[in-house]
């Protein structure tokens, strides 16, 4: 369904970036951040315009290609995929929803600009004129390494109004020791805090806005939560099929050894569910998004059925995924206690999986309204609210 060139074109540059990622997925594990070379190629592929308007020199992705490239690149690498849609989210929802003005400021320097940040922990607004002062902390700037700016929200102290503000990085002071973590490391997603800083009214715009772009086509009327919620997906599909390549290939390896595993009836059966639960897993989320992509492409709206689904199939490709992992370390063996890519992407299965996005919460709630329990309730970010 999608005949935009330049989407097309992602999947493509993915591929012939496949080598080159995985090549330096060890070096993201030890150094905290992606190799330069990484980044680099990233800019010159357009991948962190994946989302971008195509009036803007991005890609414009619809929600299945940029779903199959976040797969694509977190096979190779977990944490240079969790970058790709993180830096890539950041900067678009800017792109789509900011007045003409704050636009053409933060798109003037010809390079794609790249965002970081979150939206899920609030900071201060004050007030003043042309503008707002923002100050608060926050944590979890994922890409913050490699964005020219941070988008976060703050409210406004006297309307109480949420809002999301975009400020070029050198304005935010990036706390580079506090991702000391047990996976995901490649990331850089650090703490940061902002003190009493100008934001002009032109780099603001409201939180939760769906469905309204200001510019862009479909594609673009997905909104800041539900383009997350592509990535996310993506990564856990992509991390949960090498986790258990890396174990196939382990287990032809070992195949005649006395007492190998992959002699074993039992894990030969433990093999065949976790293969079925990965492939099931990615079905409803292609099933779910493509049905989501229909309704877009036909000018329809995103019914709150779809949101759940929506949720439902990223919870579904995350635990599936860690449930797989779990089952490729416990029979990988010693393998998989050494340095290598099933004792990494195992880590990093276990950083993602504890993103909000993913958490007991969200599928509550999902099921409350799949359910039909949950009349004049709609989805506001991560849970259901009352319509007012």
């Amino acid at each position: 369904m999608n005949a935009n060139p330049r989407a097309a074109a992602l999947l493509k540059a993915g591929q012939k970036l496949a080598p080159l990622i995985r090549e330096n997925a060890e070096y993201a594990d030890v150094h905290g951040r992606l190799a330069p070379e990484v980044v680099k190629a990233y800019h010159e592929a357009g991948l962190f315009g994946m989302w971008v308007p195509e009036t803007l020199k991005g890609a414009e992705a619809d929600p299945l290609t940029a779903l199959e490239l976040c797969e694509q690149i977190s096979y190779e690498d977990a944490s240079a995929g969790w970058v790709l849609f993180t830096g890539s989210v950041g900067i678009a929802t800017p792109a789509i929803y900011l007045p003409d003005a704050g636009v053409e400021e933060i798109f003037s320097g010809g390079r794609m600009p790249v965002g970081a940040g979150q939206g899920t922990r609030s900071g201060t607004a004050v007030r003043v004129d042309g503008g707002y002062r923002l100050s608060g902390e926050w944590n979890f700037a994922s890409s913050s390494p490699y964005a020219s700016h941070i988008f976060t929200l703050g409210t406004v102290e006297d309307t109480k109004e949420p809002l999301l503000f975009v400020l070029p990085v050198s304005e935010v002071r990036l706390d580079t020791d506090s991702w000391n973590v047990i996976g995901l490391r490649g990331t850089g997603s650090y703490d940061y805090s902002i003190d009493d800083v100008f934001v002009p009214e032109q780099r603001t715009y409201p939180a939760g806005i769906d469905g309204s772009p200001v510019r862009g086509g479909a594609a673009c009327r997905l909104g800041l939560v539900q383009t997350s919620m592509i990535g996310h997906t993506g990564w856990a599909l992509g991390v949960g099929r090498r986790l258990l390549d890396e174990l196939s290939a382990s287990m032809r390896q070992k195949a005649g050894r006395a007492g190998a595993q992959a002699g074993s009836d039992s894990s030969h059966e433990q093999y065949a569910n976790a293969e079925a639960q990965l492939r099931s897993a990615r079905a409803l989320a292609y099933e779910t998004w493509t049905d989501v992509w229909e309704t877009l492409s036909r000018g329809g709206d995103i019914s709150e059925r779809q949101s759940s689904l929506m949720r439902l199939a990223l919870n579904n490709a995350t635990w599936s995924a860690f449930r797989v992992g779990t089952f490729v370390n416990n029979a990988a063996g010693s393998r998989a206690l050494r340095d290598g890519a099933i004792q990494r992407f195992y880590r990093d299965l276990h950083a993602g999986a504890a993103h909000i996005m993913s958490g007991p919460s969200v599928l509550r709630d999902a099921g409350r309204e799949l359910a039909g329990l949950a009349d004049g309730e709609h989805w506001f970010y991560t849970g259901l609210v009352g319509r007012q």
